[in-house]
């Protein structure tokens, strides 16, 4: 098992390396890049992010990245709305950013700084990258987490009960709930939840934004621990309801599978009681389908399923970070998270294997090649 481990460790270099080239070459093509942004800025055409995502406010010159036609100064420069901007100013704003070398070098660059973990700092918040990234960290920690804990508190006891009463009214009526769950997106039942319980129209019993008050740090420790989980409550369900459904079904199928095979009749042709034919037997063959999925799960709550639940409830955490770093092109937030999110993807790939083989000693993944 550690020959495998040491394989899957060395494995996570080629495939940062590789995640990184293709968004970085990506990247490139984008329009609208930390050059433009700061020459909007300087002309005063910049247009808040916002804005620009949602359509408002008149069009921005910082929108490409190569000449305008019909510009008689574009030859120039490469930069869209430069014209009457001096060369030395292009160029002092292009040795700012990174930008008076060429693709390749910064790319190289980049990859040996973040070997050592330096992710440098923001173009445009003026501080480094990981003090961001430990700024938000405790929010979207806080949301993955708990959505992840909940999601399988729920949806593995619910699978196994339909699995046995397949076919009963409480599997119908079960059903009819896992329908409804899997059918209402999370952001549309955050916005339900605000408007009857924070505020928005019937009850104000939630607080609208924060992970806490803002007297927390005055308050005693039992007072901050209900203050946490009083601000925290309402997003965690919005994310819940969204991601139970999937997981109870395929709890349910995977018993049922489990529970037609033939070891699980000579176990009850031998007397075992029912409890022990399904939680002594069935249970760990049924379970690893489940714990394979748990490091996704975890993932996709972590980051991706919490930016619109961040964003609803005044969240500021990495999924919004993230989000405000790709708007704005602050190309040093956007590759310092990603290199995140992916090392930790690949770390939580890991140890769902682990975790199947302590489930189950007999899977050796060694024997197996990796």
């Amino acid at each position: 098992m550690a020959a495998y481990i040491l394989r899957r460790l060395l494995l996570v270099i080629p495939t940062l390396l590789g995640i990184l080239a293709v968004n970085f070459a990506v990247i490139q093509a984008a329009p609208g890049g930390p050059v433009e942004q700061m020459i909007a800025q300087i002309k005063g055409t910049a247009v808040d992010a916002t804005a620009r995502v949602s359509g408002g406010g008149g069009q921005s010159e910082v929108g490409g990245s190569g000449p305008m036609r019909g510009d008689p100064g574009a030859a120039t420069s490469r930069y869209r709305g430069s014209r009457g901007l001096p060369p030395e100013l292009i160029a002092e704003i292009e040795k700012q950013f990174g930008f008076d070398q060429p693709a390749h070098v910064r790319f190289w660059r980049m990859v040996k700084s973040y070997l050592v973990f330096d992710f440098g700092e923001s173009f445009f918040r003026n501080r480094s990258v990981v003090d961001l990234v430990l700024d938000k960290m405790p929010v979207s920690i806080s949301l993955g987490l708990w959505t992840t804990l909940l999601v399988y508190l729920i949806s593995i006891p619910l699978g196994v009960a339909k699995a046995v009463r397949d076919g009963s009214r409480f599997d119908l009526w079960s059903s009819t709930v896992v329908v409804l769950g899997n059918a209402i997106p999370g952001f549309l039942f955050a916005i339900l939840l605000i408007v009857v319980f924070a505020g928005g129209r019937y009850l104000d019993w939630f607080p609208l934004r924060g992970l806490v008050s803002d007297h927390w740090s005055e308050l005693a420790w039992p007072a901050r621990i209900a203050d946490y989980f009083w601000h925290i409550a309402l997003p965690v369900l919005s994310m819940v309801i969204g991601g139970f459904a999937g997981l109870t079904m395929l709890t349910k199928n995977s018993f049922l599978e489990e529970i037609h095979k033939q070891y699980v009749t000579t176990a009850r042709a031998k007397g075992l009681s029912e409890r022990r034919v399904l939680y002594g037997h069935v249970f760990r063959n049924a379970m690893l389908i489940v714990i394979a999925g748990f490091p996704g799960a975890f993932i996709g709550a972590l980051f991706t399923g919490s930016l619109l639940t961040e964003v609803i409830f005044s969240l500021d955490g990495l999924g919004l970070l993230g989000f405000q770093a790709a708007i704005n092109r602050d190309y040093p937030v956007m590759f310092g998270t990603l290199y995140f999110f992916t090392l930790l993807g690949l770390v939580m790939n890991l140890l769902g294997d682990l975790t199947y083989h302590a489930v189950d000693p007999r899977i050796d993944f060694e024997s197996r090649g990796g």
